[in-house]
This record gives structure tokens, sequence and C-alpha cells, in this order.
């Protein structure tokens, strides 16, 4: 087999070669890029799909985004949310009528149907009214994760899905990008044998978890949802999705350690800008994030578009909102570290592992096998055969990578909406890989690793 088919068998397609050891050992320890062949069950759409956005924060952005680079497949033609700068922004980037503009998810249901499909991008605790109320109403949905906050209102969600016959596609986008892609095939075509242990981490990033999980949404678990479901169902959910068995037990450890009052340092005070005497030296300080780096998570602060007045604005933000506030002082309690062991059907294991304190960010992710092993961190994967001990690596590097690369989690935001509006167009499930059918089992866990935690108990998983 020359370079170029053995390349050809690397390709994501549906019944691919498989791509035994042997193979591996051919390609040898060069790293390879791979590309996406076109999805054969992808069609050219006569017109675009319709969608009206519920929540006009990053999440909608994202996703809304995915209109403005492909109008011919998707059309933003409504969108719900209180925060007027949000609302007349979206808006303005989507061209939507004055009619169709509201103020709350409510207002949007009193309307008769005027879209294909609703983006549910509202906060996790408003996920759950808006979904039920658009599957009743005949509409399709894609529903930012958590599916819901409880147990309860996610399976309410799936009976209703199922009772409708509506399309709900849940924003498991990790399921969608390509690096996770290609491990899924891999794994799926026995490449490393059987699956035996999977050890995946999840490192938050220390400047993410203080601005999302100490001050941002998300800081307090009873408003908004605990972090192991708002921020890593995903994690819970690849590794599901990589296992490919149902889980059995689940036991977590974790706690909220260092984000606490009584560890704030001497000579902090309420606010990084109330004359703070750390302010310089420490690591979370507001001033430094938002103002002087001006790091991507400034766009939370709703910026106006003129860039002269940016100093003020900032400034004036850290002095009235939770963004300016102290680490130490705040009304968190989302846990800061948080592991996981889980036993899957055949007694495969995997342990999960959250942590705060790092520099660092993106999955990291080993499994291994009875033939082999494989180690990644969104950006390569190596693969190494047990039997002739060669390894190859593996890299995400094709042109609808690219394309998509700047939508989020390895390409895995764009790849969903595509997919998704493929789904409504033709009104067939079979495209998407998150259908809430799919998704809910890793909801489950997640519920069931907060009972293990909270109580100290080794926690059955019942679907």
């Amino acid at each position: 087999m020359n370079r170029r088919n053995l390349l050809k068998t690397l390709g994501i397609t549906v019944g691919a070669t498989i791509i035994s050891g042997e193979t591996l050992a051919q390609l040898g320890k060069n790293e390879y890029a791979y590309s996406l062949p076109p999805n054969p069950l992808h069609t050219t759409m006569a017109k675009p799909v319709t969608a009206i956005t519920l929540g006009a924060g990053g999440r909608g952005t994202v996703y809304g985004r995915y209109a403005t680079r492909f109008p011919q497949q998707l059309k933003i033609v409504g969108v719900a949310d209180p925060n007027s700068f949000r609302n007349d922004k979206y808006a303005k980037d989507h061209k939507i009528t004055a009619g169709n503009r509201f103020d709350t998810w409510e207002d949007v249901f009193k309307q008769p149907k005027f879209a294909d499909a609703v983006i549910i991008s509202t906060p996790d605790n408003l996920h759950y009214g808006p979904c039920m109320k658009a599957l009743a109403m005949g509409y399709d949905v894609l529903l930012e994760k958590p599916i819901a906050p409880t147990e309860k209102e996610c399976r309410e969600i799936l009976a209703l899905a199922k009772k409708t016959g509506r399309i709900v596609a849940v924003c498991h986008v990790l399921r969608y990008a390509p690096y996770f892609v290609k491990m899924k095939e891999l794994l799926s075509q026995g490449t490393i044998g059987e699956i035996v242990s999977v050890q995946h981490l999840e490192p938050i990033n220390h400047t993410h978890m203080a601005h999302s999980y100490v001050r941002g949404n998300w800081h307090n678990s009873k408003e908004s949802t605990p972090i192991i479901l708002g921020k890593s169902c995903h994690d819970l959910d690849i590794i599901k999705w990589l296992v490919d068995k149902p889980s059995r037990q689940i036991v977590a450890m974790g706690d909220l350690k260092w984000f606490r009052k009584e560890n704030a340092p001497e000579g902090s005070t309420a606010r990084c800008t109330d004359g703070c005497k750390v302010e310089r030296e420490c690591p979370y300080s507001a001033i430094k994030e938002y103002y002087e780096r001006r790091s991507f998570r400034v766009k939370v602060l709703d910026l106006s578009p003129d860039k002269s007045k940016h100093d003020a604005e900032i400034m004036e933000k850290l002095n009235t909102t939770n963004y300016g506030r102290c680490v130490y002082r705040m009304e968190n309690d989302q846990p800061d570290h948080y592991i996981a062991s889980i036993r899957f059907a055949d007694n495969i294991t995997a342990s999960f592992s959250m942590e705060a304190f790092t520099s660092y960010a993106g999955r990291r992710t080993r499994v291994m096998g009875s033939m082999g092993d494989m180690v990644g961190d969104m950006q390569e994967l190596v693969v190494t055969d047990f039997r002739t001990r060669k390894s190859v690596t593996l890299v995400p590097k094709a042109e609808d990578v690219e394309e998509y690369k700047d939508s989020g989690h390895g390409g895995g935001d764009f790849l969903l909406v595509r997919d998704f509006v493929q789904a409504v167009a033709q009104q067939n499930p079979r495209l998407l890989t998150s259908t809430i059918d799919a998704s809910i089992e890793s909801h489950l866990m997640g519920f069931m690793a907060e009972e293990s935690r909270k109580n100290n108990k080794v926690m059955a998983v019942k679907m």
C-alpha cells in the first residue's frame, strides 16, 4: 500500500477501512493530517432552515455566527433576550425585524410558529420551560447543554421529544470535533483492541475558573447548575461516547478549596479596584485580566463598538459588576477540583478529573486497550500498537477543520450546527450524534456524581 492510499484510510468515512496495527506500523512515527470527507447523508438545501435564538449571549452568538457564515443553510429570524445591548447587537447582525425581537422567551411563544427551529442558549436554569414549549408548538430544538438542571426535567424533555417526534439536538459539541471523531472511529474499529480503561482530564485554566465559576454566571450552583453539569457534562458525555457501553456505577469527590473568604490575602479588598494592596501580584486580578490584558473574556462586559470608550467602560463594569469583585469574597460554591470514577458494562473503567488550577486548557485523554493505547490533547492524537511497538501521530488540520476552527471546541460548534441544519431540513435525526436520546445518559451520570460527592456514596446509574 503506498503512502497516498494509507492516508486515504485515515479519512473519517462511513464504513471506512479498519486502521489496523499493521497500517499504523507502515505509517511510522511521523505526523499526519487527516480530512473529513463529505457526509454522504448531507444534501443540497433548496432554502435555509430558519431559527429563533433564545439567549443572545456567548453560546447563542456562536451558533448564530454559523448563519452569517453560511446564509444558504441557516437564517436567524428571531431573537429573545432581556439584555437590550445583546438583543440590539444580535438583531443587527442577523437583520431581524422589529416584530421578531422579544425581551423574554415566553414572548416568542405567544406568536404563532414562525420558524423551523429554536436555538435555546438561555441560562442553564432556563432550558426546561422554553424547550417544552418549543416542542409542544412543533419546533425542532438545538439545546445548549446541560439539558436541564434536574433529572426529572431532563426525562420530561426526552419524553415530550419522543411524543411529538421533534428533533432535539443537545450541544455536546465535542462529539463533532474532528479530533474526537477520529478517536471514536479508531476505537470503534478496534485499532487498539478492546477498551479496558480511560483517563480523562479537563484542565479548566485558573483564569477561566475565576471568570466563569467564581465571578461569572455559574458561580452559584443553586442559581445555575452544578459544575459537573454546567462545565463537565461535555466530558462525561465524551467518555460515554468513546466507551460506547452503558454506565453502571459512579463515585465522585471534590470541593471548593481555594476560592474562599478565609484564603483572602491580607490587604485585599472587596473589589480589585478598591485599592487592594495585593492586586499587582494576584493571579486573579480583574484589572489585569479585563483592563490590561483585554482577554477574549472581556466580551461579557458588553462593550460598545467604539473602542475609544472601552477604557472607561471596562473600569465602570469592574466597579459595578461581579467581574470586578475579589475572587475570595464571592458567593460561589462550585468545586474547584472534582474527580469521578465510573464503571461501565463489561468491566470497563474510567477516571475523570476536572481541575481549576492549571495554566493551560484543552482536554487530555488516555485510552488503554488490550492491543494498544491512545494519548491526546485535542491538538494531536498519538496511537501506539503493542504488537508492532509502532506509533503514529494524527493531527486535525484538514480544510474543513480550518474553516470551522474559529467556532470553538476544535471546530465542534459549527460542525454541530451544520449537522443540525441538515437534520432539520431532511427531518432525519440520524444525521446527529447528540440527540437527546443519545445524550441523556451522561447527564444522569452527572446527577449521580453530585449525589455521590455530597453523600459519600457509590451511586448506581439507571436509565
